[in-house]
């Protein structure tokens, strides 16, 4: 994609923090950070979101996070993350290539990644389980 911005990192037109790379991810730096350490992994292909990409790509890619994640752990020397995926504007995605952000969490760092619960009776949670069920 000509206009995508992680494709043109991961052709080297626009230079990156590179922090580990195959022939399939790169995982770099993010350069407009939540915190310090913040790392993106970029498949190599163009895959708008969770939705396109094919599953057995998305579970290498969670293997390698967990290992990118304990590299960061041991080096950086936090205890907690947030492991992020955005998909669509509504949820927040800005650049449309799938990627998956691990930001380091440490304590009083100010970030806050929050959500309203909703209430559900036993009802509507069982009408839904269905539904996802069966498909």
């Amino acid at each position: 994609m000509s206009d995508c911005i992680f494709c043109k990192i991961i052709a080297g037109e626009i230079p990156s923090a590179t922090i580990y790379e195959n022939e399939e991810f790169k995982a770099i730096l993010d350069r407009f950070p939540a915190n310090e350490g913040h790392v993106l992994i970029l498949p190599k292909n163009h895959t708008p979101n969770i939705f396109e990409i094919d599953p057995e790509q998305a579970g290498r890619l969670f293997t390698l996070a967990a290992k990118i994640a304990r590299a960061m752990k041991e080096v950086l020397g936090f205890e907690h993350m947030n492991v992020m995926q955005n998909n669509g504007t509504v949820a927040g995605q800005t650049v449309f290539h799938f990627h998956l952000h691990l930001i380091p969490r440490y304590e009083n760092d100010g970030i806050t990644i929050q959500y309203k619960p909703m209430e559900l009776t036993d009802e509507q949670i069982e009408t839904m389980r269905k539904k996802l069920e069966q498909a």
